[in-house]
């Protein structure tokens, strides 16, 4: 068997097999090749700009998607302590406030309201509270549906889902 590989001025790479009375040619052309390349970073550069894009309507401060109220179950142990959160918005920054009738607590402030694209932090350091989640959008990534979140309190985690309070 013979190989015979030959660079045609074209660009066209051919590779010629012998054997015996058969005869099989190969063309690659490295067109083909490059275009298929450019091709795949322009699809990866267009999926990672419509995901940017995404999470920044996500977070636009013209229309914050979290302020309002959200609630949901906080159930630790086999007690439903229920959980509302307050949010509003001032100069860009998020304040919340903190409802629960189990735990005995009306209106107490967050210490610390941080959006870090879909990602929620709220810190409340007088029940020694960490809530993290996050912001779960309609399938658009225009309407906040829910936030899925964990709420920590010493060495305690629970899982908690936020639903818009009407």
């Amino acid at each position: 068997m013979a190989y015979q590989p030959q660079m045609g001025a074209s660009g066209i790479l051919g590779l010629n097999l012998h054997r015996g009375g058969l005869r099989l040619n190969i063309h690659l052309m490295k067109t083909a090749i490059n275009i298929t390349r450019l091709l795949s970073f322009t699809l990866i550069g267009l999926l990672l700009s419509l995901q940017s894009t995404t999470a920044l309507a996500a977070v636009d401060t013209n229309n914050p998607p979290l302020v309002g109220s959200w609630g949901g179950p906080l159930v630790i142990g086999e007690d439903d302590l229920g959980l509302i959160f307050n949010f509003s918005m001032a100069g860009g920054e998020y304040s919340a406030s903190i409802i629960s009738d189990g735990l005995g607590v009306y209106g107490m402030p967050a210490d610390r309201v941080r959006l870090n694209g879909r990602s929620l932090t709220v810190v409340i350091q007088r029940l020694n509270v960490e809530f993290t989640g996050t912001l779960r959008f309609d399938e658009a990534g225009e309407k906040l549906l829910r936030i899925d979140a964990n709420w920590f309190q010493g060495s305690e985690m629970v899982p908690v889902v936020l639903r818009p309070v009407e």
